[in-house]
C-alpha cells in the first residue's frame, strides 16, 4: 500500500469525491485508510458509569484504491512510485520525480 499515515490525500470516487484530508490511520492488511473528515459515520454510545450516552460522528475506513496522494505544492493528485537510493527504498512523485519522504 503506497498511502501512509499523515499523508494528504484526495478522494477520487464515492460520496465524498473531491474532498481532501489527512490520513489518520492506515490499515494495510485490509487495504483501507481512515481520512480526516471523510466517510463520517454515526455511532450511538451507550451510557456507562463514567460517561454519558451520546451520538458520536466519527470517520470510517475507506478503500485505499479510492484515494490518491495529493501534492500540496502542485495542488493536484499524483501517482506514487518507488526508487532505491543507496540501500533505502523511498517513495517518489511520479510526475516530478521528487522524493516524498
Amino acid at each position: 500500500m503506497r498511502i501512509k499515515k499523515d499523508d494528504t490525500v484526495i478522494v477520487i470516487t464515492g460520496k465524498d469525491k473531491g474532498r481532501t484530508g489527512k490520513v489518520l490511520r492506515a490499515i494495510p492488511e485490509k487495504n483501507r485508510v481512515v481520512v480526516e473528515g471523510v466517510n463520517i459515520q454515526t455511532k450511538h454510545q451507550k451510557q456507562t458509569r463514567t460517561a454519558q450516552a451520546e451520538i458520536r460522528h466519527i470517520e470510517g475506513p475507506i478503500d485505499a484504491s479510492n484515494v490518491m496522494y495529493y501534492d500540496t505544492k502542485a495542488k493536484a493528485p499524483v501517482k506514487i512510485g518507488y526508487k532505491v537510493e543507496g540501500d533505502k527504498k523511498v517513495r517518489i512523485n511520479r510526475k516530478t520525480g521528487k522524493t516524498i519522504d
